[in-house]
């Protein structure tokens, strides 16, 4: 109790900025979570290559999301429908990531930035009550206020924004090792169909 009470003191004692700043936080991690649960439920580091390239030519084995994956992207009879396919699967699974990461970035971008409004704010309030105040107990604690405010805003700024740009790299990685795990899977899904139509047709 003593912790949050504290808490809230120095959360107040930041000024109006810090209303915005919380918002960004909330705004940055409740993404980043997100990203990080959807990416979980895909299910693509939990499978070995050699089970969904055995799911590929035997379905009545598929099972999770992956085997939901598979169940979409090979139901084409041709290779361009197998591309169509894919290009579908990535305008529903990449591009979604891809606008959650970049609100992600310019929600650390921005943090550091609302920090030294809180700053600038802070500042001018110091200056005010500097150039009001008679230079007693009143003035000192004013000026004391605003550069208590100026400078919890920026260290508050620079909290958000350094674990945020860590974790929206963390996750940036897993989305590229996605991507790279969908773009494998239709050169190998590719590969396995243009074999079967080939053999097909030789044996015409």
């Amino acid at each position: 109790m003593e912790l949050f009470r504290q808490t809230v003191e120095i959360w107040l004692s930041g000024g109006w900025a810090m209303i915005a700043l919380t918002i960004n936080a909330l705004a940055l991690f409740g993404l980043g979570f997100h990203i990080h649960l959807l990416l979980n439920e895909k299910g693509f580091r939990f499978i070995q290559e050699k089970t969904w390239r055995r799911w590929i030519s035997h379905p009545e084995e598929r099972k999770g999301p992956i085997g939901n994956l598979l169940d979409f992207v090979t139901g084409g009879n041709s290779l361009k429908q197998t591309s169509v396919f894919f290009e579908e699967l990535s305008a529903t699974e990449i591009k979604p990531f891809e606008r959650d990461l970049r609100l992600m970035k310019i929600c650390v971008g921005s943090a550091p930035l609302l920090g030294l409004l809180g700053t600038v704010t802070g500042m001018l309030a110091t200056f005010a009550a500097l150039a009001s105040g008679s230079g007693g107990d009143k003035t000192m604690g004013m000026i004391a206020d605003g550069i208590s405010e100026a400078l919890i805003t920026t260290e508050t700024g620079l909290i958000i924004a350094l674990p945020g740009l860590f974790f929206q790299y963390q996750l940036a990685r897993e989305h590229e090792r996605y991507k790279a795990f969908l773009a494998h899977l239709e050169t190998v899904c590719t590969q396995m169909l243009y074999k079967k139509l080939r053999s097909e047709k030789e044996a015409i």
